[in-house]
């Protein structure tokens, strides 16, 4: 029961990170440039970025922080404490690592689709 409970709260604490999108804003050569047709533009790229599956990323992080997390635990004590703890360190460290690698993948979801528009994004 204490592991499930571990899990859960990796999960949310590793969703709560995923709230903060678009970390790395895209950076463009403005010379030319209409800013107003790059603010609509730019805004209709981020709801391209949304379709990323954020939310499976941090899943499978989770899960198989825990899984790895568990069975070093188990390994290094050899006790059910041990593995418990381990499973909720690595819950913990899976689900920020997988919000983080949705975050860049939305980022560069956002900049590709920026080039594809014309604009030089130099970041």
């Amino acid at each position: 029961m204490k592991t499930i409970t571990l899990l859960l709260v990796a999960a949310m604490l590793a969703g709560c990170a995923a709230s903060k999108r678009f970390v790395d804003e895209p950076i463009i050569d403005r010379k030319g440039v209409d800013m107003t047709k790059y603010a609509i533009d730019k805004a209709e790229c981020q709801q391209y970025a949304e379709e990323v599956k954020q939310g499976e990323k941090v899943a499978r992080g989770v899960i198989g922080g825990a899984v790895v997390g568990g069975a070093i635990g188990a390994i290094v004590n050899r006790s059910s404490n041990s593995a418990e703890r381990g499973a909720g360190v690595g819950a913990v460290t899976g689900g920020v690592r997988g919000t983080q690698e949705g975050i860049r993948e939305q980022e560069k979801v956002v900049k590709q689709c920026l080039r594809g528009r014309g604009y030089r994004v130099l970041n």
